[in-house]
C-alpha cells in the first residue's frame, strides 16, 4: 500500500515535471522562431497615429503636401489655456504642426472636427 502511494506521487510529479519541461521548450522555440512577436515598435505606432489623423484631418480642409507634420497630443489642457490657439482644447485634442508652412491645427478625433487654426509665428517670420 506504502510503496503504491510513493509510485503514484513519483509518477505525477515526472508528469508534472514532463509538462513544465514541454512547455518551457514549447516557449523558447517560439521566442526563437519568431522573436518580434508581442513586440509593440513605438515608432511604427506613432507613424500610423500621424497617418490617420493627417488622413481624417485632410478631409476637412487642405493640406501642405510638401512636408510632414509634427503630431502632438493633449494631454492638459488646464496647462495651455492661457494661449488663445488651445481655449477650447480639451484631452485628447491632436495638434498637426506645419513648420514649413507655419501652420497648426487643433483637431479633435471624438467629434472629427477642427476645432483651432493658426498660423505659427516666429522671430523670422
Amino acid at each position: 500500500m506504502q510503496k503504491t502511494k510513493i509510485k503514484l506521487k513519483t509518477k505525477a510529479i515526472i508528469r508534472f515535471l514532463f509538462v513544465i519541461i514541454l512547455s518551457l521548450l514549447i516557449f523558447i522555440g517560439w521566442k526563437y522562431f519568431y522573436p518580434d512577436k508581442g513586440k509593440v515598435d513605438m515608432v511604427d505606432v506613432a507613424e500610423r497615429e500621424r497617418v490617420e489623423v493627417i488622413s481624417k484631418v485632410g478631409t476637412h480642409i487642405v493640406l501642405p503636401k510638401d512636408e510632414v507634420p509634427t503630431l502632438a497630443t493633449v494631454s492638459d489642457p488646464e496647462q495651455l489655456k492661457k494661449y488663445p490657439f488651445f481655449t477650447n482644447a480639451e484631452k485628447g485634442d491632436k495638434v498637426l504642426i506645419y513648420s514649413l508652412a507655419k501652420k497648426a491645427i487643433l483637431y479633435r478625433p471624438t467629434g472629427d472636427k477642427i476645432v483651432e487654426i493658426a498660423p505659427i509665428i516666429t522671430k523670422t517670420n
